[in-house]
């Protein structure tokens, strides 16, 4: 997920991007707790992409306030 397609979306679907992507996170860790993820890179992959959505969300409420 790039900062630059996110940029051009708006704040309603970057607060659906980021409620799907916490998620897919707890999803994630609910397999790794069970001992079945193999892809671990993918739960520092999605808190990455998380902190990017929140980090243009306020940016954008900050424009608009």
């Amino acid at each position: 997920m790039k900062s630059t397609d996110l940029r051009s979306k708006a704040v309603s679907e970057l607060k659906t991007t980021l409620s799907e992507l916490r998620r897919k996170q707890f999803k994630l860790r609910l397999v790794k707790s069970s001992g079945e993820l193999t892809k671990t890179h993918e739960i520092q992959e999605t808190r990455r992409n998380i902190a990017r959505v929140e980090t243009i969300l306020t940016e954008k409420e900050g424009k608009t306030t």
